[in-house]
């Protein structure tokens, strides 16, 4: 099935219920979800009875190959993007324009007009982030290639850590291990933080080294050709084999369980029909319990896809409902200033009856050891 077309005509329908002429589509990551290309310095223009794509010459071939059928528009070098756009525009006769209100910004919207006449624009927000929301099943499929690298990754990634590693070069290891195994690069720029930068939820890398605590936190995911995976591990170094699984400090024992036991009330209450609020709630009422609720400072988690961070929100006070085919993060966190902290983070499928872990990384402490 030819799912990019699928998509286009779900949006076709939504064109003539809002009676509207056509769509320009000006976010490069939804481009690329209606179409299958794979460039940039393109927009879309998604009309009731035509679809054109506005590009330049360096594309021509690669859309050929990865868009075959697509109508073109190939601006010659004496145009922009916004006179080639405009001029198209005009030539398809349009009266209403719907545009991606949240992605177009004011100026490249000027520049447009400038070229358009009389036109008239009308706003659509999230258009084309409704559909996004829900996951086909291409959409799957390349997601569970993303959290494959990812895992194959960190699996290269553990058997290399050594005490004189610092959280820099960590870092770029993970980043190299990503590719080797297949991955277009990682989602994020990859977090290795030792000891008490792992406070931080989003601690930069630094020259800490992997010896000088007892701990560390990786919060990494691996991207495929457009879709992306996340996922956050502890490690707990341990310096002789024979001593691996006794050399585990209370506190972080303690924590640890209580950050895991919190996962796990959260998987258990996705399924269909939930809201994020209360997938949210099930996992921070565990944490609050245990005392740590004032340490446990952002969201539960997100939707997850061809961006990092999408639809839908699993926070307090969020109305989302949860459908089958969402992929969300479940990811929640204890921080403790000046002593570390805990965060343990899987890819979550929801279906039609619950929902099924799509990341397999052993997330228990015990697999969490690690023979330094």
């Amino acid at each position: 099935m030819d799912y990019p077309v699928l998509r286009r005509h779900n949006l076709v329908a939504r064109l003539q219920r809002e009676a509207v002429d056509a769509l320009l589509v000006s976010h490069p990551v939804h481009v690329s979800y209606l179409t299958g290309f794979s460039g940039e310095s393109s927009y879309l223009v998604l009309g009731r009875e035509r679809t054109l794509l506005v590009t330049d010459g360096r594309f021509t071939e690669q859309l050929a190959s990865e868009c075959p059928g697509l109508e073109l528009l190939v601006r010659p070098t004496t145009q922009n993007l916004y006179q080639a756009t405009g001029e198209a525009l005009t030539k398809l006769g349009l009266r209403t324009l719907a545009f991606e209100s949240g992605h177009l910004t004011l100026l490249d919207m000027e520049l447009l007009r400038e070229q358009c006449g009389s036109l008239d624009w009308k706003p659509a927000r999230d258009w084309v982030e409704a559909l996004r929301v829900v996951k086909d099943p291409s959409e799957l499929a390349a997601l569970r290639e993303a959290i494959h690298f990812a895992e194959r990754a960190f699996q290269a990634f553990r058997a290399l850590l050594r005490p004189e590693d610092n959280e820099k070069d960590l870092a770029d290891a993970l980043e190299h291990q990503v590719r080797r195994v297949g991955g277009r690069c990682t989602s994020f720029p990859s977090i290795v933080a030792v000891g008490a930068r792992s406070a931080l939820p989003h601690a930069p890398p630094t020259s800490k080294r992997v010896g000088e605590a007892d701990f560390l936190l990786v919060d990494w995911g691996a991207c495929g050709k457009f879709y992306n995976s996340d996922l956050t591990r502890m490690l707990v170094p341990q310096p002789h084999a024979e001593r691996a699984g006794r050399m585990v400090p209370s506190q972080l024992a303690e924590v640890f369980r209580i950050v895991l036991q919190a996962q796990a009330a959260g998987i258990g209450a996705v399924r269909p029909g939930a809201k994020g609020m209360d997938v949210d709630a099930a996992a921070r009422k565990v944490i609050e319990a245990a005392g740590y609720g004032a340490n446990f400072g952002h969201g539960l988690g997100h939707g997850i896809g061809m961006m990092i961070h999408e639809a839908p929100a699993l926070r307090p006070l969020s109305e989302a409902v949860l459908q089958p085919g969402m992929v969300v993060t479940i990811e929640p966190g204890i921080y403790l200033p000046g002593w570390g902290g805990v965060r343990i983070e899987d890819d979550i499928l929801v279906t039609p009856d619950g929902c099924e872990v799509l990341t397999s990384v052993p997330r228990d402490l015990e697999g969490s050891m690690v023979v330094v």
